[in-house]
C-alpha cells in the first residue's frame, strides 16, 4: 500500500518550476487524489515526481495527460485499457469494448437481491478508479434509466426503488460530509422542490458539485416557499438550486424562483414540464451534468 501523504503543499499548491501538489491537480482536473494514486499504482498512467519525503509533484504535461485520460474514459474505455491507447502513435479507428454494461449488470443484480454490501463494494471499486462525472455519465445515469423501465408496473419494483434510494442518499451523503469538511466559504444550497421524499437527481447533483471542491448543503424534503427565505438568510449560500422531477403546484414557480439574494437555478424534469411558464432569464438545467455546467458557468465551482 502507498503510505505517502500528499499534504505539504496544500497551502502552496504551485511549487517551484510550476510543479503542482496533488490537491491542486485534483482541483484543476476533477479527478480526486485517491483516483490519481490508483491510476499511478495500478496502471502506471501518471508517474509524478516525488519530493525527498515522497510527496507527489505534477507537471503541466502530467495535467495534460490526465485530461487526455478523461477523454478516453468519457468515450467508455476502461481505465485498464487507456495506457495502450496513450502509447499508440495515432488514435485507433475503433474504441476497445466498454466495461460499463457488465458493471451495470453487477449493480442491477445487487439491487434485485437487496444486497447492500455487494452494491457498496461494487460502487466503491468503481469510485476508486473513475472520477465522479465519468461514473455518473457511464454508470449511474444509464443504470437509473434501466431501473425506471424495470420498475414500471413490476411487482417488487417499489421495494427495489426504496432500497436503492436509501443506499444512494447514505452513500452520497457520506461523500458530501467528507468533502464539506475540506471546503471553505459559502455552500451551494440544494433543495428538493417536489413532494417526493427523496430525489436521486438532487443527491447526484449535490455529489457532482461537492466533487468540484465546493461546499454543499442538501435539504431533501420540500421547504415551504414562505420559509425558503429564512433558510437563505441563515445559511447565506453562494447559490440556490431547486430540484424537482414532478410538476410544481399552481402558482408555486414565482414564489420559489423570485427575490433571492443569490443566483437561483431550477433543475430536473420540472424544467421541461414548466418550460412555457418560466420567467424570462430563469437559470435552468434538466439533469445533474447540466446543473454542474450551469454552476460552473456562474463561476461557483473551483475545478471547472
Amino acid at each position: 500500500m502507498d503510505k505517502t501523504t500528499d499534504s505539504p503543499a496544500d497551502n502552496d499548491p504551485t511549487l517551484a518550476g510550476g510543479l503542482l501538489a496533488i490537491r491542486e491537480v485534483a482541483r484543476q482536473t476533477g479527478v480526486n487524489p485517491v483516483t490519481l494514486r490508483a491510476w499511478e499504482r495500478r496502471y502506471g498512467l501518471i508517474v509524478p515526481l516525488r519530493t525527498s519525503k515522497g510527496h507527489r509533484l505534477y507537471s503541466e504535461d502530467d495535467v495534460a495527460r490526465i485530461h487526455l485520460i478523461l477523454t478516453w474514459l468519457d468515450r467508455g474505455v476502461a481505465v485498464g485499457q487507456v495506457k495502450g491507447l496513450l502509447k499508440a502513435p495515432a488514435p485507433p479507428d475503433t474504441v476497445p469494448s466498454s466495461p460499463w454494461a457488465e458493471q451495470r449488470q453487477h449493480l442491477l443484480e445487487a439491487i434485485a437481491n437487496l444486497a447492500e454490501r455487494q452494491l457498496d463494494e461494487r460502487f466503491n471499486a468503481a469510485m476508486a478508479l473513475y472520477p465522479p462525472q465519468t461514473l455518473y455519465r457511464q454508470l449511474l445515469q444509464p443504470l437509473l434509466d434501466d431501473l425506471e423501465q424495470r420498475w414500471r408496473g413490476r411487482f417488487g419494483g417499489q421495494v427495489e426503488r426504496v432500497f436503492l434510494h436509501a443506499w444512494l442518499r447514505t452513500k452520497l451523503g457520506a461523500r458530501l460530509y467528507h468533502n464539506n469538511r475540506q471546503c471553505h466559504g459559502a455552500p451551494i444550497l440544494l433543495v428538493n422542490a417536489s413532494e417526493l421524499p427523496m430525489e436521486p437527481g438532487l443527491w447526484l447533483t449535490a455529489w457532482l458539485a461537492s466533487s468540484a471542491d465546493c461546499a454543499v448543503e442538501v435539504f431533501d424534503w420540500p421547504v415551504p416557499a414562505a420559509e425558503l427565505g429564512l433558510a437563505l438568510e441563515r445559511i447565506q449560500p453562494r447559490a440556490l438550486l431547486l430540484y424537482s422531477s414532478q410538476p410544481l403546484g399552481q402558482g408555486q414557480l414565482p414564489r420559489l424562483l423570485g427575490g433571492h439574494p443569490c443566483p437561483c437555478l431550477l433543475a430536473g424534469p420540472a424544467v421541461a414540464i414548466h418550460q412555457a411558464e418560466l420567467p424570462p432569464g430563469t437559470l435552468v438545467a434538466e439533469g445533474p451534468l447540466d446543473a454542474l455546467q450551469a454552476l460552473a458557468d456562474l463561476g461557483l465551482l473551483h475545478n471547472r
